[in-house]
């Protein structure tokens, strides 16, 4: 996202927010595809001609416009449910890159999966070991596996968002996992070739993902030794983005990492990153409904709200929020940027400085990532449409729904 220093409006690439605000409507989500290819060909590049998967972490964006894009670059894909799976094959991602992650894989999702030829299941727990074991004898098929390992790291970033604690749900312990491999060796229909961990989200520090790599070529090594064949070793994602003041993890910085923790080893690498590919090539536009002034506290009521996007009210994250045209000359105030949900928690920021009259429109920055696909219809609100900016170019890759679509799949009982 650029200011056009002549102008002082926002662009999109080469596309005016002010533009795309007046020919589609807001609130809407608008990502920029050149942002998208530049991220994720920074971690493909950064490889050079080592061996490696880059696995989009399909909950961060799952539109399929987007995929598809990824699919185009060569992407695989990390995914955590069946109707992901349904998304990437729909945008012509490839199933023999796919992994499964998630602690609560369904028998359906599984069976689809393995149908599907996937690459590899991310296993979370002894008992879903048994379980697809279970199933791929019953359809005649050897499934992959990795165990997602989970090394006891503090990742340093939002509880709920941390992944790699002992006390998180994520994983098998360390300890426990050469047993655990062990008997993956032993059950029908199993191949154990990968090592996996995934420590959490919206990562700074990079010195935890290094503990957690050198954690898992430890066991790598170890396994080997063992006689239990490692083919790829995932070292997760969870590379954050500046959403404030946070000095991000360059992608090259973290390859860099990884194959110098790697040394000599001839394993495949894969990484999951999400957030980091399409976090900050997304805004959300919103246009001001009202200016409320009191004694104690100014507001801002936009037309976006928490079920447009949850983070702020979920995590009170922060998402810069300024005038998408350049009102230095107005007076500035102090406001909370509010919905018109009805609960205290709608907010998309508080105690900002703008300058702002009714009918102007916001833009709510680094929104790529968890804001639409965390949308809801709470309210009955219709969730909002998708577009893309390829230069010049703006294509809807998702419709506004309509009110009836809301309750088409009610119905008043007899």
């Amino acid at each position: 996202m650029t200011i056009n220093t002549k102008t002082g409006r926002l662009y999109i690439e080469n596309r005016a927010a002010s533009d795309i605000a007046e020919e589609f409507g807001t609130p809407c989500y608008v990502y920029s595809k050149n942002s998208i290819e530049t991220n994720f060909n920074r971690f493909k590049y950064a490889f050079g001609e080592r061996k490696n998967l880059v696995c989009y972490a399909v909950k961060a964006n799952s539109n399929i416009a987007i995929i598809n894009i990824l699919a185009q670059l060569g992407s695989g894909f990390d995914i955590v449910s069946g109707g992901e799976l349904s998304r990437v094959l729909a945008a012509g991602g490839d199933a023999s890159k796919i992994v499964f992650s998630g602690v609560g894989k369904t028998h359906a999702e599984i069976n689809y999966a393995l149908e599907q030829k996937i690459k590899c299941f991310n296993v979370e727990s002894e008992s879903e070991l048994y379980r697809i074991s279970n199933i791929a004898k019953e359809l005649n098929v050897d499934a992959d596996i990795s165990l997602r390992v989970n090394p006891d790291v503090d990742a340093k970033t939002h509880p709920y968002i941390s992944t790699g604690m002992k006390e998180n749900k994520f994983g098998v312990d360390v300890e426990d996992a050469t047993r655990l491999y062990k008997t993956a060796t032993d059950l029908p229909n199993i191949s154990p070739t990968g090592i996996d961990c995934h420590i959490g989200s919206q990562l700074t520090d990079i010195a935890p993902m290094r503990d957690a790599a050198l954690k898992m070529v430890e066991l790598t090594d170890a396994l080997i030794a063992s006689n239990i064949e490692i083919k790829h070793i995932d070292f997760g994602g969870g590379l954050g983005i500046q959403y404030e003041d946070e000095t991000p993890i360059h992608q090259e910085q973290f390859v860099e990492m990884l194959l110098e923790v790697m040394g000599g080893r001839e394993q495949e690498i894969l990484v999951e990153p999400g957030r980091s590919i399409v976090g900050n090539s997304g805004v959300l536009l919103t246009t001001v409904e009202y200016l409320k002034h009191g004694s104690n506290k100014n507001f801002i009521v936009v037309d976006a709200a928490m079920n447009d996007l949850a983070r702020p009210s979920l995590y009170n994250a922060y998402h810069h929020i300024d005038n998408i045209l350049d009102k230095e000359k107005r007076p500035l105030k102090r406001y909370d940027i509010v919905g018109p949900i009805c609960e205290t928690g709608d907010f998309l920021g508080k105690d900002r400085e703008l300058s702002v009259n009714e009918g102007d429109v916001l833009a709510i920055h680094s929104v790529g990532a968890y804001g639409m696909t965390m949308s809801s219809n709470y309210n009955s609100r219709v969730r909002v449409p998708e577009i893309l900016i390829d230069d010049t170019h703006a294509h809807v890759i998702r419709k506004k729904e309509s009110v009836e679509e809301l309750f088409s799949n009610e119905q008043i009982a007899p």
